[in-house]
């Protein structure tokens, strides 16, 4: 599916199938390892893909919207769960098909979000009350699991038609694995890791090693800004899953909302180049 070592892919997937297995705080670690560690990789080239001159607005505007999202998970998180769900579907389908038309970006933003609960309403419910702080009704789980079963076959069926291997793995994992574990497969197979591997490319990274060196100090302070946030959310609510929500939203809905903003529109220039990249330019060039 991508250049990714096979032994990669292999501990990704036993990984996923031992964590299915397991409780749910045992798919609570993965999710949190998935998402909050490999998958914030390729969010955390944000600020090197701004040009230097609008780095201030651009870190200002992040931060308050951070802030912003944490006092909304703080004392409204029935309200602050279904914004971030629409924010992250519409954020999925116009990143993980730029060049698609309105229906397929639509269909591949809900089925990353709602497939999910196609095969696994409970367990699906049951993580969005703990994230909410309250029951879900089943009227609100009847429309997205009728609306995710709509865009999860319009996705399959475009995956069967392109033989798309990694929409349909991804797409696979969605439905099969247990809420928590399918949708971080998923997140990584279907958007994280191809998302990564562009922002590897457009900083000048010749691999992912040296992209984690040049984007290292970032990831390394937003996993401390989410592991205090998460401890913080774990501490007033208990079962972890607010705090998961909480700890990546406030990462995500910046990354969602103010740097599309920021990046270049033609051609999207680099603001910065992978140390790698800069060291070998200028050796060649003495």
């Amino acid at each position: 599916m991508t250049c990714a070592p096979a032994i990669g892919w292999t501990m990704l997937v036993g990984a996923a199938l031992a964590a299915s297995a397991g409780s749910l705080p045992i798919q609570l670690g993965f999710a949190i390892l998935a998402i909050g560690i490999v998958g914030m990789a390729h969010g955390a080239s944000d600020l090197a893909i701004v040009a230097p001159e609008r780095r201030p607005l651009f870190l200002f505007l992040y931060i308050s919207v951070s802030l912003i999202c944490l006092a909304w998970w703080t004392g409204y998180p029935q309200i602050a769960l279904p914004l971030f769900l629409a924010a992250s579907a519409i954020h999925f389908g116009v990143e993980d098909a730029p060049h698609g038309a309105l229906l397929e970006r639509t269909a591949r933003g809900i089925s990353l979000v709602a497939a999910p609960v196609i095969l696994h309403r409970e367990g699906y419910g049951d993580i969005l009350a703990f994230a909410a702080g309250h029951d879900i009704s089943t009227t609100v789980l009847f429309l997205l699991t009728v609306v995710g079963a709509v865009a999860t076959a319009l996705v399959v069926i475009m995956a069967v038609r392109r033989r798309d291997v990694r929409l349909l793995t991804g797409t696979g994992a969605l439905l099969a694995l247990p809420p928590l574990v399918g949708f971080s497969v998923g997140f990584l197979v279907l958007h994280a890791l191809p998302q990564t591997d562009q922002r590897r490319e457009e900083i000048g990274c010749v691999s992912h090693r040296t992209y984690l060196q040049a984007v290292g100090p970032i990831l390394f302070a937003a996993l401390l800004i989410a592991a205090a946030v998460g401890a913080f959310f774990f501490y007033r609510e208990g079962t972890g899953v607010r705090a998961l929500f909480a700890g990546i939203a406030a990462l995500a809905m910046p990354h969602l909302l103010v740097t599309p903003w920021f990046e270049g529109r033609a051609g999207r220039p680099v603001a910065y180049s992978c140390p790698a990249i800069s060291g070998r330019a200028q050796h060649s060039q003495t």
